[in-house]
């Protein structure tokens, strides 16, 4: 194949997709915006159904502003593959996203976040633990990646090359769907997009719980580990629900 033909097929990538697939990263970004998860930073991503070696993500814009329009396709080292999107403006922690998406084959949606009450997890004793049913998936661990170990002390605490993005799936493991960020936030995955921004919400509303449930005072009844991995097996299923609303909310149409 010549070059200009590889060109035109890098070309037809984005538009060659189904564009409920493309509505719903659309729905993803706005969704969690609204539900307060997301404010003017953070990202939401989905592994390429055609390609597992590429992913969609939004150029560099609040996530609330998310159009069709603004979603470029990626490679997994986390560069355009359409050579139209070169000069956008993308968001400088996308390695996060790459990064995962080759050391997690099961992973197909990541969300990075600074949510509001997880933070705190990320800087006290406190361990973010499943006391709701619906984050039952917190059970298969809650890794804190200290970006100091491996970029020493004077960074912003961002993800900012492929190297710091290594080390933060690296932490994120085999088996964990959330990492928590120490000041700065959390990274969200899941084996679809309805269920990342699900598991990005509820790990948000545990926190919320949570804290609450400090505050009130302990010792706090958590679910065992039997009952946080047979909630999050439920939980695969039902988050269809509230996807269904969310994404009809999001885009103003029909589930």
């Amino acid at each position: 194949m010549d070059t200009r033909s590889q060109a035109a097929r890098r070309r037809g990538s984005r538009r060659s997709l189904d564009q409920e697939f493309i509505d719903d990263l659309v729905a993803a970004n706005r969704t969690l915006a609204r539900l307060t998860v997301l404010d003017a930073f953070g990202h939401v991503s989905v592994r390429d159904p055609r390609d597992p070696h590429r992913y969609l993500i939004s150029r560099s814009i609040a996530p609330e502003s998310v159009t069709a329009a603004d979603i470029v396709v990626l490679d997994l080292d986390s560069r355009p593959v359409d050579p139209e999107d070169e000069d956008k403006l993308l968001y400088r922690e996308r390695f996060i996203h790459g990064e995962i998406y080759k050391s997690r084959p099961d992973v197909n949606a990541v969300v990075h976040s600074h949510s509001p009450t997880v933070v705190p997890f990320t800087v006290t004793r406190a361990k973010l633990r499943p006391l709701l049913h619906n984050a039952g998936f917190l059970g298969l661990g809650v890794p804190l990646f200290e970006i100091r170990k491996h970029a020493g002390d004077g960074t912003d605490l961002m993800i900012l090359t492929p190297s710091l993005g290594k080390d933060l799936a690296k932490k994120l493991g085999k088996d964990a769907a959330v990492v928590l960020m120490r000041g700065h936030g959390d990274s969200v995955v899941g084996p679809s997009l309805p269920n990342a921004v699900f598991r990005a919400y509820y790990t948000e509303i545990n926190a919320r719980q949570q804290l609450a449930a400090i505050t009130i005072g302990g010792p706090i009844n958590f679910m065992s580990k039997a009952e946080a991995l047979t909630a999050n097996d439920a939980m695969l299923r039902a988050s269809a629900r509230p996807w269904a609303l969310w994404r009809k909310t999001a885009l103003g149409k029909q589930p």
